[in-house]
């Protein structure tokens, strides 16, 4: 991980709890596991598979065609800095499960990103409104530092989660670890019971 840029500075008082370990940040820190890949919006596809086999894709375009979801949440990183009232648009799993017409609820995915970074997660830590596709940011397309054009966003775990650049999820039947999972991160991630590493 990159070292917190922002290390130093007088950190604001919290205005509610924030998990254990946690301290309060007003900006928005970069943190990512390479370099900021160029995405290229006329050939961005975001699809859904499983076994191999593509049960829905959507261009840039059709994303944005679909109901579109406004998210005003907190952010934890596993670095130890959460963040309050953070406001996102975007489309959930719920929507895109619905326009595809999958039926899995149950088993795990693993989120694929330019880059070659990957994630997994329990199925259904994305549904039920718990996980979106954010592309916009503060009312803003998502700048590609944090993510954009397309993050991940499922806010209710550590940020590492949210993968930046998604482009793919794979429906699995077992867990799988990601790219930070194999290197001792925790499964799951859940900020409030402190799972940064494996073992927590």
């Amino acid at each position: 991980m990159i070292s917190n840029p922002f290390f130093g500075r007088k950190r604001p008082e919290p205005s509610r709890p924030v998990p254990p370990g946690q301290y309060l940040e007003d900006g928005f820190p970069v943190l990512s596991a390479g370099p900021t890949p160029r995405v290229d919006l006329t050939t961005w596809q975001f699809s859904i598979t499983k076994n191999g086999e593509s049960l829905g894709e959507w261009s840039w375009e059709q994303l944005n065609e679909l109901p579109q979801t406004d998210l005003l949440t907190d952010l934890h990183c596993v670095t130890k800095w959460s963040k309050h009232d953070t406001n996102w648009r975007g489309v959930t799993f719920d929507t895109l499960f619905k326009h595809a017409g999958i039926s899995d609820r149950t088993g795990f995915v693993m989120a694929h990103c330019d880059g070659g970074y990957t994630t997994n997660l329990p199925l259904p830590d994305i549904l039920n409104g718990m996980g979106m596709l954010a592309h916009t940011y503060e009312g803003e397309p998502l700048a590609p530092e944090h993510g954009g054009p397309v993050r991940l966003l499922v806010p209710h775990l550590y940020l590492w989660k949210s993968a930046k650049w998604v482009n793919r999820i794979d429906l699995l039947d077992s867990d799988v670890p990601g790219f930070w999972e194999q290197y001792g991160y925790h499964m799951y991630g859940d900020p409030w019971k402190e799972q940064r590493y494996h073992g927590d």
